[in-house]
């Protein structure tokens, strides 16, 4: 049933695919990007022939360049899409640099950019350089060392990764390739013999597939890990339970956030007289928080008609939306109106927790991360959040990290680490619980304001974790 709504809905995608490009080749979108309008940040003009998506795709350009929206404003009723985003780099800072602005440029005039639709489904990820491994399920101490254990023993290597953890609850996007050769796993016995020693680690989990990489629709499908990973864990039941932070905490779910700091507050409302739903955020700001919101919206299929977006004093942020679902109706029940609230909680939160943030670089090698895990392990800690990367013959990894019962990392611990890992290759990037302000005693004091979000934060919440489970080997 699930494979023939799939097919159906993207033969109404094909239905309408040719005639939507025509309407937009003949209404391009036109981007004025603008450093005079602001005296403090670039302005960034898009107007274009609104579609499903259109927000997304625009919020997701600035996302990518790690810039940060400080205000926005957002109009689509009827057909076509106007918005204006306010923007910096993360010290603050105009974007003056040439070849940045010329992406943004470039990239939000293209009409491939907005076809096909930018959301993605299972098993579809056109890549011939690595092979990709998704997994979800319930957490538990020292699982991503051990998973990396499992692939370095089965010669893969690990060329990027992004975890996420959430009440309880982790998902994994994790690139892989023949440590032999440097290319994707091609060959499907291999394929099938990993998932298959994944799901053992995973303790046999029904839900163990695996398959091929695929073509996408149209041969150009991209393939977003941030956005993936919002996917899986909406998938895996992260919207079920709306709460606050502050409630979990008190429930024993982890430490209690900041009282100098927001805490997440979603409403949903009606606006009869219009017809729309009302959607007001306010929350902590943060690089990226539209784009998870927006992210989430669009997932859930709704529309953003109208939209507002901007910073408060003292760290806030406020987001208000008036949407409506793609069917041209408003929110209609309060089961509905629950799972909004749940989900858009749950996208913000995933980002928002604090804990010990370091940074590994040095020269990747064969079971590199294997060992960084491993000694994490070994001196007790568990891997909150985790963003991998490899590429020119280095690694830069960036860990979050907290004892199982979320108290703090003691100074010690890090001594330990820093000696079997080498001094020269980590680097405390940001310990909110140390005393004296919070900082690493190797950690920039100019990169505070930009560093401790660079990959996002850590969770807040933590329980033993259980049935972790291999969603899709491809």
């Amino acid at each position: 049933m699930a494979l023939a709504a799939a097919t159906a809905a993207a033969a109404r995608m094909d239905d309408n695919d040719e005639y939507a490009k025509l309407v937009r080749g003949m209404n391009p979108p036109r981007v004025v990007i603008d450093n005079e309008a602001s005296g403090d940040a670039t302005v960034i003009r898009v107007d274009s022939v609104n579609s499903h998506g259109t927000l997304l795709a625009v919020v997701q350009v600035i996302a990518d360049l790690n810039l940060v929206i400080r205000k926005a404003y957002f109009s689509s009723d009827g057909s076509w899409f106007m918005d204006v985003f306010n923007v910096t780099d993360r010290d603050g800072n105009k974007v003056l640099d040439d070849e940045t602005i010329s992406y943004i440029q470039t990239t939000l005039e293209a009409d491939d950019w907005y076809y096909p639709e930018a959301r993605n489904t299972v098993g579809i990820v056109p890549s011939e350089e690595y092979t990709t491994i998704e997994l979800t399920g319930t957490d538990r101490p020292g699982l991503l060392s051990e998973v990396c254990a499992v692939l370095a023993g089965m010669r893969c290597a690990v060329r990027g990764a992004e975890l996420w953890t959430h009440n309880t609850r982790v998902a994994a996007v994790v690139h892989v390739t023949d440590a032999a050769s440097g290319g994707a796993i091609g060959d499907a016995a291999r394929i099938a013999d990993i998932s298959a020693r994944l799901g053992n680690l995973l303790r046999g989990q029904s839900d163990v597939r695996a398959g091929g990489a695929a073509a996408a629709p149209g041969g150009s499908l991209s393939y977003h890990k941030e956005r993936r990973l919002h996917q899986m864990m909406f998938d895996d039941g992260g919207h079920n339970t709306p709460a606050s932070a502050a409630a979990a905490a008190a429930a024993g779910g982890g430490a209690a956030p900041s009282p100098c700091l927001p805490r997440t507050e979603v409403s949903v409302t009606p606006c009869a007289e219009r017809g729309y739903t009302a959607v007001v955020v306010r929350c902590r700001d943060r690089p990226k928080l539209l784009f998870d919101t927006v992210c989430t919206i669009t997932d859930m299929e709704y529309v953003v008609h109208h939209g507002t977006v901007s910073a408060e004093p003292g760290g806030g942020a406020y987001q208000e939306y008036y949407i409506r679902h793609v069917d041209g109706h408003p929110v209609r029940s309060e089961a509905e109106r629950l799972r909004l609230v749940g989900s858009l909680e749950a996208a913000i939160e995933r980002r928002t927790a604090e804990g010990l943030e370091l940074e590994v670089r040095t020269g990747d090698r064969a079971g590199l991360l294997s060992d960084i895990t491993r000694i994490f392990r070994e001196n007790g800690l568990t891997i909150r959040r985790a963003e991998i990367s490899s590429e020119g013959g280095e690694a830069v990894d960036t860990f979050y990290l907290s004892d199982p019962q979320g108290h703090p990392v003691e100074a010690k611990t890090i001594d330990a680490i820093r000696a079997q890992i080498g001094e020269a290759a980590l680097r405390v990037k940001h310990n909110p619980f140390a005393a004296g302000g919070g900082r690493g005693k190797d950690a920039d004091a100019s990169a505070a304001g930009t560093t401790a979000f660079i990959f996002g934060n850590l969770f807040k919440f933590y329980r033993p974790f259980q049935n972790f489970s291999l969603i899709k080997l491809y």
